[in-house]
């Protein structure tokens, strides 16, 4: 192994940053990125050395590949993640228009919003997986969010607060407790997990994610990413007054001044409670 693939492996070793998810992503693009800095001709790298000059080789290097927006805007998201831990971050400029790196275009045309009610959880015979689901569906929790849950720690009566260690970009998350359904479930989960997580006992994360799937499947049912559109969906409805878009509401351009606000402040609320910085990501869920 290259003296960088090392370092940069071992740097990933020592800062857990997010979730298992996000920190096996992360690893996997680092080791892609000191793989094509080797290529470029930067054969004697290590970490601490990261410079302006091989970012820009790196960018120039994506831009000729045509990869899609979104890919480089992840590759530079663990570069500055590289920078930052080795005290360099200012090699990187804030701002991927700098770069060049054109905008993702996130507006959905089409709700994938899904539910799973009590017949189809019924089918879930794994009671771990069952109140994932639930979790899932009346908070927009991720999977692994769901899975790695612990109701004693994050429930704080009005509101919810995730570890970062649970969470997609490794950031603690409030998310508000607003109704019957959401405390009744608070409270089933604490009663059956008591002060542990949603992974039995003797099995790991990793052990308990494959049971998931493999009862998610077996029951089926997919596409559960679905759950985290419903909350979306109806939690715009609660906010603002009206549908959204893909939901059957009006187009954002069909909008009174009046509903434009209402419009905006809705996203910016969904964005942050489901674990996203830009309130743009909103339209991927709500059109």
């Amino acid at each position: 192994m290259r003296d960088l693939n090392y370092e940069l492996k071992k740097l990933c070793d020592r800062n857990r940053d997010g979730s298992f998810g996000t920190q096996r992503r992360r690893a996997y693009q680092l080791s892609q990125i000191a793989n094509q800095l080797h290529e470029l001709g930067f054969r004697y790298m290590r970490a601490t050395s990261l410079k302006q000059k091989h970012v820009l080789a790196l960018v120039k290097l994506w831009h000729e590949q045509e990869l899609k927006p979104g890919t480089v805007k992840n590759r530079m998201a663990a570069l500055r993640w590289w920078a930052e831990k080795v005290g360099k971050r200012s090699v990187i400029a804030n701002n991927n228009d700098h770069y060049g790196i054109a905008q993702r275009q996130y507006v959905a045309t089409q709700s994938k919003a899904k539910n799973v009610n009590g017949e189809q959880l019924s089918r879930i015979t794994d009671p771990y997986t069952r109140l994932s689901l639930k979790l899932q569906r009346e908070f927009g929790l991720r999977r692994e969010e769901s899975i790695k849950f612990i109701a004693r720690y994050a429930d704080k009566g009005d509101h919810l607060l995730l570890k970062p260690s649970w969470t997609k970009g490794g950031k603690a998350r409030r998310i508000p407790v607003r109704t019957a359904e959401q405390r009744q479930l608070l409270d089933e989960v604490a009663k059956f997990a008591g002060s542990g997580s949603l992974i039995p006992a003797d099995k790991q994360f990793i052990d308990q994610q494959g049971k998931y799937v493999r009862q998610v499947m077996n029951a089926g049912l997919c596409r559960m990413h679905g759950l985290r559109h419903r909350y979306a969906q109806r939690r715009f409805q609660e906010l603002a007054g009206f549908p959204c878009p893909v939901a059957g509401g009006p187009a954002r351009t069909a909008l009174t001044s009046a509903q434009r606000g209402l419009d905006q402040e809705a996203r910016r609320v969904i964005s942050r409670e489901l674990g996203h910085e830009r309130p743009q990501i909103a339209t991927v869920y709500l059109g």
